[in-house]
Formats: C-alpha cells, structure tokens, sequence
C-alpha cells in the first residue's frame, strides 16, 4: 500500500524548551494528533515543495525533525535538479531507497519512470541481462529478446541498489554506459543508448572496496560525484518519537485497533535502544508491539530490547558518540535535573546554557519533554 511521504523539517531551536516542565516526568504520552500536526512538508513549511513518494511499500517513512535528517534534506534539494550521478552511503534500513525517490521526484525527470533495481538479489549470471538486456538465444532459457534496466529508466532514472555488489567484471560496462550513454544487450553486437540519471547505493564502505582491489577506483569516482550519507537512527534519536507514532498509526489502521497511548518509560526505552536495524527494526517492533497490544496503551515487548542491550551494549564509535552517551548518563543519574547544586551541568563542569547547547547539537532529549502529540 502506497503511502504519502510527511517530514517535519522546521528544527526545534530551543533546547531549553524541549527540557522543560520537568515535574512533568510521570505524564504518559498521547498519541492522538492535534489538527493539522502531521501535515508538514519535507522542505520545510516556507514555500518549499513536498515530496509525496507514490509507490513505497509497507509505509516505510522517514519522519522526523533532527539536524541530521535536514542536512541530508538540503543535499536532496542540492542535487535533484541536476542530473549528476548521486551515491547514497547508510547502514541498511536508514532509508537510502527513500532519498533517491526524493531526488527523483524533485528532478526534470519526475513525470519519466523510476526504476529501481537490488544488485544483491541478482544472480550473478543474469546481473548483466538485468542491467543491459539481452537478444533472443544470448543463453539457455533466452527465448525472447529482453530490454534491461537502462532501456527502461530512458529519459528517467535507475537507482541500483547496493551498488558494492556488482562483480568486477561487470563494472567496465557499467562505467561506459554511464559515461558515454552507450552498452549492448546480451549476445548483440548492436549499440544501444540510454539517457538514465543513475542514483546508486550501497551499506559498504566503497572506498575501502577500492583499496582491497575489490571495487574499479575510476567507477568509485564516477559513481561519486555527489555523496550523500544517510545518518543511522542512533544519531537521529529525536526522530523516534515521531517514527514510533507514524508506525503506530499505520499499523493500528491495518489491524482495526485503537491505540491512544504510549507510556513514558516505553517510549523513553525506544528512544534509549541503539536499532542496530535502524528504521526497518524499529517498524518491524512497532508492528510486532501493535500485534500483542490489547486496549488503547501501547504495550510493547520491552523485554526483547532489554535483553539485546545487555547481552550486546552498544559501544561508542565515534567522539560524538562517547560525549552523547556520557551526558546522557550523568543526565539520568541526576534525575534528568540539567541545573542546580545537584544538575547534570555541575557534574559535567559546564554551564547550564552550554549543557542546553550541546544536548541540542548532540539529539538528547527525554522522552517525557517531548511534547507533541500524533495520531
């Protein structure tokens, strides 16, 4: 089922009022919406178009407001108008089918065909019919001649998925077809043209592909022309509360039921969860939460969550994601209390305003001073 693409993009800029009211603590959380509180566009209310995705499936969605998410959004806005080549880097399930459906859809190309293609789910044998084609009799099973992928995204655009896949025998075609608009379909020696506007993506560190001798450096560049890098859900936790609701309503529609609520300690454990799965994880736990749900309280099974983190914690990688995980740690032993002899600020040696500052920079927010309401 096809569902409309809605991404609040105006940022919260003030981090103090997002941690206020902090007697607060105990109120669950509603999920009903307010009138019009899910009806802003992906590029911002100020004018700027929206996009509306019209085949995804599953209402698979990027919702959200974070800093991080809007600055894949300008990138989006940046590109779409050209017809460069873009390379989509994320962890799987951030949503890298998603931006290159919003390039599309705000390119020259938007009323030609998006055509997409899993070059992980190709055989190996066929990957090259798929891509270019193939003539009647060009192999056992041929028995008619077959258009590719390029035919078919002509005057439009192909997204080839997982891009790190493609065999290295295959890459020199690929790498002419996307300089030159030129390939021959499987068993012809005719040459055939394509004006495609290729979108790729992939979850591997191509770079690292190319200095193993594993990935053709002269396709890396031109495949790279313009990168744009999906943030994982661990860096868009302010995003999570809007994704759980967004699930939670498509799923309570699907399965005929009326869930109003979701606790504070659930949703503050949904918000805590490092979703090594990112988004996909997280729709699947909501669906899976929606399913054992009776009565109008979300109750999902935390226990599983639970486990997963202490049987594997998630260890910090980056530097921002030691200081996230410390000022997140001093903020729940001092009660989520930011000022004071006994805040979080003093702790930490910071000001209170410069604590506020680097929360905001940083995506920590507790689930109880989130204050808007969806469904």
């Amino acid at each position: 089922m096809a569902w409309e693409n809605a991404v609040h993009s105006e940022y919260q800029d003030d981090a103090a009022a997002c941690l206020a009211e902090q007697g607060k603590n105990d109120a669950d959380i509603p999920t009903r919406a307010r009138a019009g509180s899910g009806s802003a566009a992906l590029f911002s209310s100020r004018g700027r178009q929206a996009i509306k995705r019209k085949d995804m499936n599953d209402g698979f969605e990027h919702v959200g407001t974070s800093r991080a998410l809007l600055e894949v959004l300008d990138l989006v806005r940046t590109v779409a108008p050209t017809s460069s080549t873009a390379l989509v880097e994320g962890e799987t399930g951030t949503g890298k089918e998603i931006i290159a459906h919003a390039i599309h859809e705000h390119s020259a190309r938007c009323d030609q065909r998006f055509v997409k293609m899993n070059c992980a789910a190709i055989p190996l044998g066929l990957l090259e019919s798929e891509l270019f084609g193939h003539e009647r009799g060009a192999f056992t099973g041929a028995v008619a001649r077959k258009a590719g992928r390029f035919e078919a995204a002509d005057q439009g655009t192909l997204f080839l998925d997982e891009i790190g896949d493609i065999p290295l025998e295959l890459q020199p075609k690929l790498l002419r077809v996307l300089q030159e608009g030129e390939f021959e379909r499987l068993g012809s020696t005719q040459t055939q043209r394509a004006d495609v506007r290729l979108i790729a993506a992939t979850n591997k560190d191509v770079s690292k592909l190319v200095a193993q001798n594993q990935f053709r450096r002269d396709l890396y560049y031109r495949l790279n022309v313009f990168p744009i890098v999906v943030p994982p859900l661990r860096d868009r936790r302010e995003d999570i509360p809007l994704l759980v609701r967004h699930f939670l309503r498509i799923y309570s529609e699907r399965m005929n039921k009326r869930i109003e609520w979701i606790p504070t300690e659930v949703m503050e454990a949904l918000i805590a969860h490092c979703w090594p799965g990112n988004i996909r994880e997280l729709q699947n736990f909501i669906e899976r939460s929606v399913i054992v749900t009776d009565g109008n309280t979300l109750t999902p099974p935390l226990a599983g969550l639970r486990e997963t983190i202490e049987i594997h914690p998630p260890i910090p990688t980056t530097l921002k994601e030691v200081e996230r995980h410390h000022i997140r740690k001093i903020l729940v032993q001092a009660h989520w209390i930011v000022g004071g002899p006994s805040g979080a600020a003093l702790r930490l040696g910071l000001k209170r305003s410069t604590l506020y500052a680097r929360m905001q920079k940083l995506g920590i927010f507790r689930a109880s001073q989130i204050t808007e309401d969806t469904v």
